[in-house]
């Protein structure tokens, strides 16, 4: 990423008490990532630092839209993001993910960077199923949409090629 240096806090200097920091994100930031499933948004999320002895403990607020296409109609629309994380590293000997919420860093890190963990967060909530407001009153139901109608006098009537398969018996 070209512009991740926008996204890093510099833990090295940081004393151990609470910090507040604030980042954008925008379209640049969406464009750093390959196949990313979104193009354009904007927002901002506060990070709340904890930091102590033994680890660092990072509560992200993250709020804002995003452009997404409709599956149903293929307008475009803004999608209203926010979103609630609790991140935290604590120290080891190696740099490494015990899960999807906790990282082990070494004492010795200067910085450690949250556009990845932003974007997933960001990710994250987009839903499966991307539906502009105007068909949220019918987004509920699970009817058919589109539906041939055929007649029954149809289902009576045979193929005459399979009258010619059905005397090969």
């Amino acid at each position: 990423m070209k512009n991740s240096r926008r996204y890093k806090i510099e833990i090295f200097g940081l004393s151990n008490d609470t910090h507040s920091f604030e980042f954008e994100f925008d379209n640049e930031f969406f464009s750093e990532f390959e196949n990313s499933l979104i193009s354009e948004g904007k927002g901002t999320c506060n990070v709340d630092l904890v930091k102590s002895d033994s680890m660092l403990d990072l509560n992200l607020k993250i709020e804002g839209t995003v452009e997404l296409v409709c599956d149903r109609s293929l307008e475009k629309f803004n999608y209203p993001i926010a979103v609630n994380q609790e991140v935290i590293y604590k120290y080891g000997d190696e740099d490494r993910e015990l899960s999807e919420n906790v990282f082990v860093i070494t004492k010795d890190a200067q910085e450690i960077n949250i556009s990845e963990f932003l974007y997933e967060s960001i990710s994250l909530e987009i839903p499966m199923k991307k539906l502009h407001p105007k068909f949220k009153d019918d987004s509920e139901s699970d009817e058919l949409i589109y539906s041939s109608d055929v007649e029954d006098d149809d289902k009576n009537e045979v193929d005459p090629r399979w009258e010619a398969l059905k005397k090969l018996k």
